[in-house]
């Protein structure tokens, strides 16, 4: 293995670069190690393993599915009967002022609040509903 030389592909990058992939082909599989743990302490950097990421589109789109979201909205769906009582809950989960929740509440479907947590959002979905409201919570 010491006497490995990297000459494919080698056009497209610097001399400089093909200097130290020559000289890396040349290290054993300990030396890379340390290698890769140098570099990772000096550029305060984490190497990531290329196996998982020739996995597929597959497993990533599983991956991504089974993690669930940490910030949630609360849209108003619609203000029912009580339009009044809707309005004060918006104040009251908002900062708006009359006008501006009031405004809210008429454009429905609008989003109240972003950026919440699951137990944030469920707790003034609640608040409107109860207000006699249709909320609901959603992932962003």
């Amino acid at each position: 293995m010491a006497e490995t030389t990297v000459t494919e592909g080698t056009e497209e990058y610097s001399e400089k670069v093909n200097d130290v992939l020559n000289k890396i082909s040349e290290f054993t599989l300990i030396e890379l190690s340390e290698l890769v743990s140098a570099f990772e302490e000096r550029f305060g950097i984490q190497a990531i393993a290329a196996a998982p990421l020739a996995a597929g589109a597959a497993g990533a789109a599983e991956a991504e599915e089974e993690v669930e979201p940490t910030s949630f909205k609360v849209v108003l769906k619609s203000f029912g009967d009580k339009k009044i009582q809707v309005i004060k809950a918006v104040r009251a989960e908002t900062t708006l002022a009359l006008k501006e929740a009031k405004e809210v509440v008429e454009s429905a479907p609008s989003t109240i609040k972003e950026g919440l947590s699951k137990e944030e959002a469920e707790k003034c979905a609640q608040a409107l509903t109860e207000s006699g409201a249709e909320a609901e919570v959603q992932p962003e």
